[in-house]
């Protein structure tokens, strides 16, 4: 893998390319190919694949995505837990 520093002036540009390296490595690990032979190996067009991170990367963006969902999920739990703690078993 080649890595290469980038100096960011906005740091949500930083965080879209952060969360796109992050995808590209799940996808790696996950189908066992780059998205480059993704493409060459006629699984799947470029447009498609960038129609598709587009969307994901909006959702972390607008804290739509699964790791917000995660967290609300897990405090909403947390406050479940919360209300019954004053028990004694």
């Amino acid at each position: 893998m080649d890595k290469q520093e980038i100096e960011f002036r906005d740091p949500v540009v930083k965080r879209v390319v952060n969360k796109f390296v992050d995808r590209s490595n799940i996808g790696f690990e996950k189908y066992g190919r780059t998205l480059d032979a993704e493409r060459t190996g006629g699984h799947k067009d470029l447009f498609s694949y960038l129609y598709e991170v587009k969307g994901e990367l909006m959702d972390e963006i607008n804290s739509r995505g699964t790791a917000v969902k995660k967290r609300e999920d897990t405090r909403k739990m947390a406050e479940a837990n919360k209300a019954f703690s004053h028990y004694r078993w």
